[in-house]
């Protein structure tokens, strides 16, 4: 994977806490941050996903989901 140097401005306060949190678990400055931004591209997608998910459901409700979960939370007959 071909790296590319970005510059980046940022607060001294979240430069301290990025490299406090890169010495405590080994990593250097950038790896921290690539890492950090992985995992929000991670969750941007996710959420994206959900989203999509949400207006497909409100779009076209699946009633028969919720039965299966509505009987398994149903207190047993005696």
């Amino acid at each position: 994977m071909i790296m590319q140097t970005v510059q980046v401005v940022i607060d001294e306060e979240l430069l301290h806490a990025a490299d406090s949190a890169a010495r405590q678990i080994k990593v250097n400055r950038s790896a921290l941050v690539r890492n950090a931004l992985r995992e929000y591209l991670k969750r941007l997608q996710v959420r994206d996903m959900e989203r999509r998910d949400r207006a497909g459901y409100e779009r076209e409700p699946d009633s028969s989901e919720l039965d299966v979960w509505e009987q398994a939370a149903a207190w047993p007959q005696d």
